[in-house]
């Protein structure tokens, strides 16, 4: 019990020391929205008379006449009606509503994101961000925040967005998964449960870093075991990934117009 327990504490610290490349993964969904109608009044934060509130939870925002901007569901209290954090500034009977999902469950395996791999595939625009939680602000309560590109943050178990959106827009992500045993039968997991399972890193790796544990556990001198696994640890690091290329005499882009995409006359002519 005690090998199984360093091993284990040996590869939650591997987990986060390295972007292993088996652990990087893309996630990909679509977003949620939904138009209904309903009734609201402005000395309350109830909206009634909704048809049926089925698949609607605290994680849609919510639009119509009079409701303020960055209105949140804050309860679903019946099949019909449903809270708010705003109270409306203007009174409506059987009013248009758009209830759009704005934070998103994280994958069940979820470790950490990938920088700069946040995309709008619907628009194919990069997602914006991550926000801080003052950008964020400006976002909601700002006179002019909103623009054509989706931002985004990550917001306690959500991966949440900014605006909402339509129904059926594709967004995605790559992130790194915290399953790093392997079962038997090919299924991800977080820890080593039987003496069948499997991990991601290099044998030599994970029985260097569990020896080194051990040692420590026990007193002795781990000089030498140290230098062996930092050294194991370097070459796993090296070699799980490929390098880039990089050049000694780069050449800035053309990002937007040059003389890579102009033609040599009649620029800003019609041609017609």
């Amino acid at each position: 019990m005690q090998l199984l327990a360093l091993m284990n504490a040996v590869g939650y610290e591997l987990l986060r020391r390295a972007d292993w490349r088996e652990l990087t993964k893309p996630h990909t969904f679509y977003t949620e929205a939904t138009s209904t109608t309903g009734t609201w009044t402005t000395s309350s934060y109830t909206i009634t008379g909704i048809p049926s509130t089925a698949g609607l939870s605290t994680s849609y925002q919510v639009q119509g006449v009079g409701i303020p901007n960055a209105t949140y569901v804050t309860g679903v209290t019946s099949a019909n009606s449903v809270t708010i954090n705003y109270a409306p500034t203007e009174a409506q009977v059987g009013g248009q509503l758009t209830f759009q999902k704005v934070k998103y469950d994280l994958p069940s395996d979820y470790n950490s994101t990938v920088n700069r791999t946040h995309w709008d595939k619907s628009k194919r625009w990069e997602m914006l961000g991550p926000e801080s939680a003052q950008q964020w602000e400006w976002l909601l309560s700002g006179y002019i925040s909103t623009g054509p590109r989706v931002r985004w943050r990550l917001y306690g178990k959500y991966f949440q967005i900014w605006p909402g959106m339509n129904a059926g827009e594709l967004l995605g992500f790559e992130y790194r998964s915290n399953a790093w045993v392997e079962s038997a039968a090919g299924l991800p997991k977080t820890s080593f449960t039987v003496d069948t399972d499997t991990c991601i890193y290099p044998d030599r790796l994970i029985v260097l870093g569990t020896k080194l544990k051990y040692f420590e556990a026990k007193g002795f001198d781990t000089t030498a075991l140290y230098r062996d696994y930092l050294m194991e640890f370097d070459t796993a690091v090296a070699q799980d990934v490929a390098a880039a290329n990089l050049s000694f005499a780069p050449r800035p882009g053309t990002v937007l117009i040059g003389y890579d995409n102009i033609p040599d006359s009649g620029y800003g002519t019609d041609s017609q």
